[in-house]
């Protein structure tokens, strides 16, 4: 939008206080190379545009807004002569990208002295080079400082999650090697049993009928029932009696395991009905070592499973083999970073899933929200004590007016009111010194908000902290945010 061009007067400029130490042929450039326009109410730029202005204002009302998801908010409303916006880099030409970095607008009839960018710069760089450098590292040097920690951010968490992933692979390997260790002593014994047997006095019916009820009882064993702890004790006392019964020695060591694998006592007396009395013992030992190998080999299996499906959850953590803006099902991020950082969490941390598997897939970038979930979870984990804390961790999915909501509650202690308004200021945090950045929310913010177009905001009272995530479920990949000093 442009306004009606008005005389420049230089004394009317030199009274802005920007310009007021200005030398008389100074204001007298500015005025020939600018010029003063009166706008009426309404749009004056908007966030986003290509920045060729410098605005200053001489009279009026001003508001400045900044874009949060699809809405525009609110950050200055003034009527103080002097306070400028616009292309406020253009002294730093295209090493950066020269957009309006929020939106102006008028209340009422402006007037501005209007000064083109690249009028601006040259101005600029020639009556104030000592200033314009000095700008220019405050400027990259900010960047270059966030970008820094910002990246030891993220090798802060990637080291948490190493190390809980680590501690999540330790315990199915671990099981795996006992389990292979054993299943090598039980298959040398049911070798030496396999002659044992071979060596007596059993017919070639008898050893074929004790085959085939090998062949079953391994069958038997895959489709073994999960008991409760007082069916499973009444199981192996009733199998101990009949094992005692039968002569078979020992029989409260064998019964444990029997239960184990799903055999009951008219498994037993088939067994008995198939092989005769005089071999029922040596058959007994025989399946014995049976249902062992088939329960480690089981054991062994789940293991290596548990350790594949760590690794799949590793993977699509992080993302190592997908597009970085696609269309995701947030609840395969989220179930995959829980799983991540389920190392963190202690016995007495419980996490609900509260997901609507009805929701749409959504557009975005799958590394970096899961990188969010990570900030969010992790803060909410440490707020209820961490690993020796207690408490609830709710993750909820739902549909919110046309948007996906991602909620993370929490029944920490809250945020204190007086510090609600800065959590997602850089660099502000209540953790110990060496435990946190600042950046984790700031991060999360700037994902969410500049990346996706959606909303991130904060409900607490002691006992219940929400994080919302808000995320459009249409969108197109955001631009690079543009560059600001402040």
């Amino acid at each position: 939008m442009s306004g009606r061009v008005m005389p420049c007067d230089p004394r009317e400029i030199a009274a802005l206080f920007l310009f007021e130490r200005l030398a008389p042929e100074q204001l007298g450039r500015l005025c020939g190379e600018g010029r003063v326009e009166l706008f009426e109410p309404g749009p004056v730029y908007t966030e986003g545009d290509p920045a060729t202005c410098f605005f200053v204002m001489v009279e009026g009302t001003v508001v400045l807004s900044r874009r949060v998801g699809g809405d525009d908010v609110e950050v200055t409303r003034t009527a103080q002569p002097g306070v400028y916006a616009g292309a406020m880099q253009a002294y730093l030409g295209d090493r950066v990208r020269q957009v309006y970095n929020n939106s102006m607008r008028v209340t009422e009839p402006t007037r501005f002295f209007v000064l083109p960018a690249d009028i601006f710069a040259d101005v600029m760089r020639e009556w104030f080079p000592m200033a314009v450098h000095l700008l220019e590292g405050l400027f990259f040097g900010s960047k270059n400082t966030q970008a820094a920690i910002g990246q030891r951010e993220r090798l802060l968490a990637l080291g948490s999650l190493s190390a809980g992933l680590t501690h999540e692979l330790n315990n199915p390997a671990a099981a795996a090697v006992r389990a292979t260790a054993t299943l090598r002593e039980r298959v040398a014994k049911m070798r030496h049993k396999l002659g044992v047997i071979a060596e007596g006095p059993f017919s070639r019916d008898a050893l074929a009928s004790l085959i085939e009820i090998q062949e079953r009882t391994a069958e038997r064993v895959a489709k073994a029932p999960v008991l409760s702890p007082l069916e499973a004790a009444d199981r192996e006392d009733l199998l101990t009696d009949w094992l005692e019964d039968h002569g078979i020695d020992h029989g409260w060591q064998l019964s444990p395991t029997f239960v184990q694998a799903g055999l009951d006592v008219d498994w037993l007396e088939r067994v008995a009905a198939t092989v005769g009395e005089e071999i029922l013992p040596g058959a007994v030992g025989w399946l014995n070592y049976t249902v062992e190998t088939e329960l480690l080999m089981t054991e062994i299996e789940d293991s290596t499973t548990r350790i594949s499906h760590l690794v799949d959850a590793a993977k699509q953590y992080a993302q190592l083999d997908r597009a970085p803006y696609r269309v995701v099902d947030v609840h395969e991020l989220l179930d995959s970073t829980l799983l991540m950082l389920s190392g963190k969490r202690g016995p007495g941390l419980k996490v609900i899933k509260e997901y609507d598997r009805s929701v749409p897939p959504v557009p975005g970038y799958p590394a970096e929200l899961n990188q969010v979930w990570t900030n969010l979870i992790d803060n909410a984990v440490s707020a209820m004590g961490g690993a020796s804390g207690t408490g609830t961790l709710t993750v909820r999915t739902a549909l919110d007016h046309e948007r996906l909501l991602v909620e993370f509650r929490d029944t920490g202690p809250g945020i204190p009111p007086e510090i609600k308004g800065r959590i997602f200021d850089p660099f502000f945090t209540t953790k110990p010194v060496g435990e946190g950045t600042g950046l984790g929310l700031d991060i999360s913010w700037r994902i969410v908000v500049n990346k996706h177009h959606g909303t991130l905001r904060v409900e607490s009272v002691p006992g219940d902290t929400r994080f919302q995530v808000l995320l459009p479920l249409t969108a197109e990949p955001a631009a690079e945010e543009p560059e600001a000093i402040a």
